[in-house]
């Protein structure tokens, strides 16, 4: 007999509406596929979709309205979860961000304290709320130099300095996979009465398996936005929004999802997101097993080929090194992230050979390649990478990427000449400076005095080169453009003390690391010269070569 956890009302629905192969007088107009039956370039996967991609016609119910079966498979995964209310997201993580900063921040001027290093959707978010923000330092992985969450002091300092905040914003865990216990930042945030709010994107997998970190729901975070499609079994774009508590308007919450999400949603999409739950649903941390198993296998291997290095938190018995040891204290065994320890492969070259041998990781930068395993992997694929990165090692690979003195494959040099710079922008090393401090900010404030003249939104966070701020004074984002003629084009070589009028967004992982009115320090335009001679795809940018960037004129 069918139990309650066993039921996927959205997915059955579609089935029994194929089954039936009814004549459709409703859209979408390829009429279940039929106008393209005869066409055979026309993949049979693709038909197959097209035959259950309907629309709120009778039994399917109303994603923004739901009664019938969506109610009934988010109330399903409500229970899965351990939420109190789930939304299903046909739009990825990036409509719940957005559906979150535009509830807690319901009138232009409130404002959110959030982690510097987020998603480029929370950043979109705030413009669209007209939002005040205050910015919060990450902390640093000694090791790698990878930004990670704010610290606690940081997080509480930041409460207590803007009592007026609505709510505070983190990602956990970052696109690698590391993390740390949420739960004292929450406490931090319910002792002021305020929500806490996480990007889960890449983390809907934990808490259903031991050996999975604690999921920022059972931290306590009052929002939670996670995508299902990315460590779980939906389809890309699935996602799901869960809240607990009363510290949320959902009222105003479900306003703000119909107001950012399509009115035709995808039910596939949302099927997938129903079959996923189910998957979890009835088999629990079993679902797991074959996974970690393959990346235990992987993990095993890789420690028997020495110039391959693997990220990883402090082992128990280890010194730590400061509060940024607090920081990083997790990491998601799912994801692998490794690196050449000799240095002559980058993170770039290392993906390029691993997909010349059939291996195709999931994003890289300059020092590191992140693998990444889910419940739906193998003891096979673990095997593929390992003999990749045997043969790697046997047939020498020629060495790519930026070298030392910054040139790169024979290219004229450019401003490295130090350490890699992390995901975020930072450096643990302090290169020589090319500014002094007075004269950065004195090039700062007569770029913020002709900018503001023109009552034009200007969004800038702190000064990149003092970075003993903890967290930035309150910026007042603005969905309202930047007048053309107030900005020129320069090489990204001579961009340190201008204020740029662009975001720089390398993707993946889809992290801003330069906004629109943000100084470019010295490590930033060295990390501009490195991502632009490895070839690095960036968002956001007019130059998309990136040799060139977009700054207010002085």
């Amino acid at each position: 007999m069918t139990t309650h956890r066993e039921r996927a009302p959205i997915a059955d629905a579609l089935d029994r509406y194929r089954e039936r192969k009814g004549t459709s007088f409703h859209v979408p107009g390829h009429k279940n596929g039929r106008i393209y039956e005869s066409h055979s370039q026309v993949a049979g996967m693709l038909l197959d979709a097209m035959r259950v991609d309907v629309t709120e016609i009778s039994e399917m119910d109303d994603l923004f309205q739901p009664e019938g079966i969506i109610q009934e498979a988010q109330e399903l995964a409500a229970d899965c979860f351990c939420a109190d209310e789930s939304f299903f997201l046909v739009g990825g993580s990036t409509a719940g961000n957005l559906a979150l900063i535009l509830t807690v921040c319901a009138t232009p001027g409130d404002m959110l304290l959030v982690q510097r290093n987020v998603h480029k959707s929370i950043l979109n978010g705030l413009k669209l709320a007209g939002a005040r923000v205050v910015f919060l330092r990450p902390e640093f992985d000694q090791h790698s130099g990878l930004a990670i969450a704010p610290s606690l002091n940081t997080i509480r300092s930041a409460l207590d300095a803007y009592p007026e905040a609505k709510g505070l914003m983190v990602t956990m865990p970052n696109y690698y996979g590391m993390g740390s216990d949420l739960r004292p930042i929450a406490e931090a945030c319910h002792e002021r009465g305020l929500p806490l709010l996480v990007d889960e994107a890449h983390g809907a997998h934990y808490g259903h398996h031991p050996e999975l970190p604690r999921s920022a729901l059972a931290c306590g975070a009052d929002g939670v936005v996670q995508s299902t499609h990315k460590m779980l079994a939906a389809m890309t774009m699935g996602a799901m929004l869960h809240v607990q508590g009363d510290r949320l308007d959902r009222g105003l919450l479900r306003q703000r999802l119909s107001m950012i999400q399509s009115s035709s949603p995808s039910y596939p999409l949302m099927a997938s997101l129903d079959l996923a739950r189910r998957l979890l649903h009835t088999q629990g941390a079993d679902a797991f097993t074959a996974g970690l198993a393959a990346v235990a296998a992987f993990r095993r291997g890789l420690a028997q080929l020495p110039r391959f290095g693997l990220l990883q938190p402090l082992q128990p018995g280890e010194p730590a090194a400061g509060p940024a040891a607090a920081a990083y204290t997790r990491q998601d065994p799912f994801k692998a992230v490794i690196y050449d320890r000799t240095g002559a492969l980058s993170g770039y070259a290392l993906q390029r050979a691993l997909e010349a041998r059939g291996c195709v990781p999931e994003m890289s930068d300059e020092q590191r390649v992140v693998l990444l395993f889910t419940l739906g992997s193998t003891l096979d694929d673990a095997n593929h990478a390992l003999w990749a990165l045997m043969h790697i090692v046997e047939q020498g690979e020629e060495p790519e990427g930026i070298r030392s003195g910054g040139e790169k494959d024979g290219s004229e040099a450019g401003l490295i000449n130090g350490p890699y710079l992390n995901q975020a922008g930072y450096t643990m090393f302090k290169p020589v400076e090319l500014l002094s401090n007075e004269d950065v900010e004195t090039s700062l404030d007569r770029s913020l005095s002709q900018t503001q003249a023109t009552d034009e939104p200007h969004v800038s966070t702190w000064n990149n080169l003092q970075e003993e701020n903890p967290y930035s004074s309150p910026i007042t984002f603005s969905i309202q453009p930047i007048s053309q003629d107030r900005v020129e084009p320069i090489a990204v070589t001579e961009s340190t003390g201008r204020v740029a009028a662009e975001m720089v967004i390398p993707y993946p992982p889809g992290i801003p690391i330069l906004y629109p009115g943000e100084l470019v320090s010295y490590d930033m335009a060295e990390r501009l010269v490195v991502l632009h001679q490895a070839g690095a795809k960036c968002q956001g940018v007019n130059d998309t070569t990136l040799a060139t960037l977009l700054v207010f004129k002085q």
